[in-house]
């Protein structure tokens, strides 16, 4: 078996010339610049200005978020009305209805005929997707009026468990096995499994989910009014316990879907489909389709629904749990995809997010300084690197404010940081697998993980500024006893 670090390296070898001119144009040349704009008698004021500017925005952002989630928690219904801003701004709202309390469906609303859709890429997830078919039959729900769940999937190969599913399919007829010939993306097996779903709500899920048994009904309870079209649940870790590195990635993604994303919500009554655990009214997402082109088809969809019209709303109590990368390649595989589909999506849609007449005074602002965020902010960041260093070598005096500046924001962030997983360690769920002293560990490792972060974030701006668009997949497989755990027991 390879090491995690082993597994990182090979695409850092693979691409060293790439790597070697990127370390090039992103620090020894803005160094060199800012080195020369020093000892000629220039300042840095712009762009320290910018990053000041950049910092404070997003950690004003970040602790509204968790404080709107800490005040939500501490009121009886704390499934009140989403949009606290509009509400303190009075922006006028649109379909105004009564949520139901909890979430939850009246007794006297019943749950319509849904369509469950599963994408897979069967050569990555042949070893998970019967046990994620099963948990769907055997552990959810299904509505009194029937379902389907349908198994969109290609591949480019006929493989043995295709024999498998079919027995199971026989064994269960609501399971609608779907083999997407010629296709090269998820966005095209959605598309696909759109053709024939015949459900009035349509749940999206990636082949690792095993979403909560109430998810069904806790996503109709948004949806049966009319005043939102997309409901997002809540992704928790299934393999936390793996591996250091799945240990952060849960406590990450419990501060993103449990935080981040409910405080959203909360504030300005607008969220995004996450690409699984997602439902949708079916005539709604028909209408929109996938682009099998988009690195992250779900944020290009998110972006043009919100511009057709649609409402987005964030639930974190419709839980699904879900396999994180195990080990650094993957994860920075994933994550540079991530960054630059979000690159992507910018560049396709910020202007007409700008002109929407159907984003609202405090929606607008927000999606634009997401989209801006998404387009500058690694890049602006990471001229930190650069600008210390040049005044470490430049002959100017050294500039201790500026020095002194970035610890009080970096000391800023990580408190930040730090109050952000508290909260998400206190409202994590009960299916959750990870502990407070894992976010501990969080914690302690955030501003390294930030940097990392930033770093992907850098390669994503170069990779799509080159044209690179090289789609990996992320590797699915299944949540494996702890090695540490099991080495301890060896040794007994």
């Amino acid at each position: 078996m390879k090491s995690s670090l082993a597994l990182f390296a090979e695409p850092v070898l693979a691409n060293a010339r790439r790597l070697l001119w990127l370390s090039i144009w992103l620090l020894w040349i803005p160094m060199a610049v800012y080195v020369i704009a020093l000892d000629y008698g220039h300042g840095l004021g712009i762009l320290q200005g910018a990053l000041l500017a950049v910092s404070l925005i997003g950690l004003v952002v970040i602790n509204a978020e968790t404080a709107v989630v800490i005040y939500s928690c501490r009121r009886s219904n704390p499934w009140f009305n989403r949009g606290m801003l509009q509400r303190w701004g009075r922006v006028r709202r649109r379909r105004r209805a009564t949520l139901p309390a909890l979430g939850l469906l009246p007794p006297q609303v019943s749950l319509p005929f849904v369509s469950v859709v599963v994408a897979a890429y069967l050569p990555n997830e042949q070893d998970i997707i019967e046990d994620t078919l099963l948990h769907w039959l055997t552990q959810v729900r299904p509505p009194a009026q029937g379902w389907e769940i349908i198994l969109a999937y290609n591949t480019p190969v006929q493989l043995p468990v295709e024999a498998r599913l079919q027995a199971l399919a026989r064994r269960y007829p609501a399971l609608v096995l779907l083999p997407v010939a010629h296709s090269h993306s998820k966005a095209e097996n959605l598309n696909a499994a759109l053709q024939v779903a015949t459900g009035e709500m349509t749940g999206i899920f990636d082949a690792d989910h095993h979403p909560a048994a109430d998810c069904l009904s806790r996503a109709w309870a948004w949806l049966y009014q009319g005043r939102y079209d997309v409901v997002q649940g809540r992704n928790i870790i299934r393999n936390a316990r793996d591996s250091w590195l799945t240990q952060l990635i849960a406590v990450e993604f419990e501060c993103i879907y449990g935080v981040s994303h409910y405080g959203r919500s909360l504030l300005a009554d607008t969220a995004l489909f996450g690409g699984s655990n997602g439902y949708w009214r079916t005539s709604a997402l028909r209408h929109l389709g996938f682009h099998h082109a988009r690195l992250t088809e779900d944020i290009d969809v998110t972006v043009r629904g919100l511009l057709g019209g649609c409402r987005l709303v964030h639930d974190p109590a419709i839980v699904t749990t879900e396999l994180a990368p195990d080990n650094l390649r993957g994860l920075w595989l994933q994550r540079q995809r991530w960054s630059q589909g979000w690159l992507e999506v910018a560049a396709l849609h910020l202007g007409r997010v700008l002109r929407s007449p159907r984003l609202d005074a405090v929606q607008k602002p927000y999606w634009l300084l997401m989209l801006l965020f998404s387009q500058g902010f690694y890049p602006l960041v990471w001229q930190v690197v650069p600008m210390l260093l040049s005044i470490h070598l430049s002959q100017r005096d050294r500039d201790l404010n500026f020095e002194t500046l970035n610890l009080v924001l970096m000391g800023l962030l990580t408190l930040s940081v730090v109050l952000q997983v508290a909260v998400a360690m206190v409202l994590r769920p009960a299916a959750s697998t990870y502990t407070r002293r894992h976010g501990v560990l969080y914690c302690l490792l955030s501003p390294v993980y930030f940097w990392l972060k930033a770093l992907i974030g850098v390669v994503a701006v170069v990779n799509h500024l080159c044209g690179s668009r090289v789609w990996h997949v992320t590797a699915r497989t299944k949540s494996k006893p702890n090695r540490w755990m099991v080495a301890l027991r060896g040794a007994k």
